[in-house]
């Protein structure tokens, strides 16, 4: 996974309709209709044909979206999307209930547990992202990203504990 997976390709303006998102302009990746039902905390008859995309623009109200339907707002789904949040206590790992605060105060063998325990995890079939994140993929483009950029450790008691 890349940092820039969703952004739309330079000098290339995409057509309406083919996955750009109605809030930010950006163009979204493609998420099965099952996370869509799974996340919105709307009603599912208010859903539109598939296919969906989600848009992971931080600052865009849109979390997903499809041709001829209204948007879904973050206000809409059950889940706090990492991409969207800069919240501390947001999930990065939904499966394996991982935070950015959790992660950001591990030290260094603390963050490779995280890693570990996510793959382990992962390879032990214990992961159901496609239902539980967001996004509709695996957590650990996000994991490996946030441990990539060295995001500062916060102080402990400078946030909520979880």
């Amino acid at each position: 996974m890349t940092d820039t997976c969703c952004a739309p390709v330079a000098g290339a303006a995409p057509a309406l309709g083919a996955g750009v998102c109605p809030g930010c302009g950006e163009r979204g990746r493609q998420v099965a209709l099952l996370t869509v039902q799974a996340q919105v905390a709307i009603s599912l008859r208010t859903l539109g044909a598939s296919p969906y995309h989600f848009c992971p623009t931080p600052g865009c109200e849109v979390v997903y979206f499809t041709a001829g339907s209204p948007p879904i707002l973050r206000g809409q789904v059950r889940e706090r999307v990492f991409q969207k949040e800069p919240a501390p206590d947001v999930l990065v790992c939904h499966c394996f209930r991982y935070s950015r605060v959790v992660i950001q105060r591990s030290d260094r063998a603390g963050r490779a547990a995280i890693l570990a325990d996510i793959v382990a995890g992962t390879r032990q079939g214990q992961c159901a992202c496609e239902l539980r994140n967001p996004q509709g993929s695996c957590c650990l483009g996000n994991v490996r990203t946030l441990l990539r950029i060295g995001e500062p450790i916060i102080e402990q008691g400078t946030e909520g504990s979880l």
